[in-house]
């Protein structure tokens, strides 16, 4: 038996050495995905004989990118796959291997378009899409019934009136109890909370589609400083230091009302060690005054260091890791919730039964806004911060939301000079 063991396994390592095994490294990000990631690219070695190697790269978004634009620079072939934000693809595409033709059209026809679009650079694929997200408010059940309320807030006043309320009530009992938590550190999680305020409000998108700075208006002042106001009124002073993880903290800890997050967290509110279990409900954004809702487009797609030296393999574990099987497992595992980009599981049962609020907020996920990295291009990076510091400059009371936008239209002038 032993023999038989030793001669299968010789012959498995010499196959795989005469199809040009290799050893691939992936970003495998960090977080709750990082575990999930390492599951599916070991399949993929298992399945190919290959073998992988794996970076845990920064939590924080910024220091993602400011860490892959570093290597990029240097010419680095260390990480063979990429995992890229959304909004990554314009600053990138240089430097990334063109997919289009080495990823079958009929594969990427599964995918929503708009995720493909953004993922297509002066038609160059940069990368395809892994999963997708948009804002969503979370919101405790079993309190809204304690305090008389039949369902989540639709508008934001509605969500500060309930806030208050039910922060009120809980505190006799629990005075780190606070009402509602978002993201608010600086930088790009902060765009995406603020770009869904200001959008909601009526403000615009910071730079419309044709390339014009639009933030300079009232409406998105007025976003800004209704944001700004929430704070040590609602939501802790500590929010401004607050990423997602820190705001899941809060919230799963049984510590709030409401909470501001994306899809990844309501898996992860139902773990066995979450004190709300059972106990959270999911809905839309709530809309401005004018009726309208916003929720921030999101998600993260893998693409090819162009200076990989193991480009073929590094295409084929994309393409492993984007398609039907691996997409449903990471969309139904405990602990999981990530939202396909395929859009034939969004009606796959076990999927809708891994996750409820699927279904119902598919309107949300594809129809959310899209931070105006395509109007911006190699620019969109700048924009961004540029972005994240005003609402911060609100939100830290340094400024007032007129006197941030006015001076942000002012940078972002600067920094477009004579075009995008």
């Amino acid at each position: 038996m032993k023999k038989l063991l030793l001669t299968a396994s010789l012959t498995a390592a010499a196959l795989a050495a005469q199809a040009g095994a290799v050893t691939v490294t992936i970003d495998c990000g960090a977080g709750p995905g990082y575990d999930l990631c390492k599951e599916g690219v070991n399949r993929w070695a298992k399945k190919t004989g290959n073998t992988a190697k794996f970076f845990e790269s920064p939590n924080n978004s910024t220091d993602h990118l400011g860490l892959i634009q570093q290597q990029l620079a240097a010419k680095s072939p260390d990480i063979d796959v990429y995992l890229l934000d959304i909004v990554w693809p314009g600053l990138l595409s240089d430097q990334l291997v063109d997919l289009k033709g080495k990823v079958p059209a009929s594969e990427l026809s599964g995918h929503f378009k708009g995720i493909v679009d953004a993922n297509t650079v002066n038609g160059k694929l940069v990368a395809v899409p892994w999963w997708t997200d948009a804002g969503l408010l979370y919101y405790r059940t079993d309190l809204l019934k304690k305090y008389g309320y039949n369902a989540p807030p639709r508008t934001w006043a509605e969500l500060v009136t309930m806030a208050r309320k039910i922060q009120a009530g809980e505190r006799k009992t629990s005075k780190a109890f606070t009402g509602f938590v978002f993201q608010g550190r600086n930088g790009e999680s902060l765009t995406c909370n603020a770009l869904e305020w200001v959008a909601a409000f009526g403000g615009g998108t910071i730079v419309d589609d044709s390339g014009k700075i639009t933030v300079n208006n009232p409406r998105a002042a007025q976003a800004l400083g209704t944001a700004a106001s929430w704070i040590r009124d609602i939501t802790p002073a500590g929010v401004i230091a607050y990423d997602e993880e820190q705001a899941r903290g809060v919230f799963q800890s049984g510590n709030a009302a409401f909470m501001r997050n994306w899809p990844y967290a309501w898996a992860l509110g139902q773990s066995a060690d979450s004190r709300v279990r059972g106990k959270i409900g999911v809905a839309a954004l709530p809309a401005g005054p004018g009726g309208r809702a916003a929720a921030t487009l999101g998600g993260w797609n893998l693409g090819v260091n162009g200076y990989s030296k193991n480009q073929a393999a590094a295409i084929d574990l994309i393409r492993y890791l984007t398609g039907p099987q691996e997409q449903k497992i990471r969309a139904t595992v405990p602990g999981a919730s990530f939202n396909p980009t395929l859009q034939a599981l969004y009606k796959d049962p076990e999927v809708l039964k891994a996750n409820p609020f699927f279904g119902s907020l598919l309107g949300v996920f594809t129809n959310a806004v899209a931070r105006p990295s395509g109007p911006t291009k190699g620019k969109y990076n700048q924009v961004s911060q540029a972005f994240a510091n005003a609402a911060s400059s609100v939100l830290n009371r340094k400024a007032t939301g007129q006197a941030a936008v006015t001076q942000l239209s002012t940078e972002l002038a600067r920094i477009k000079g004579r075009g995008w």
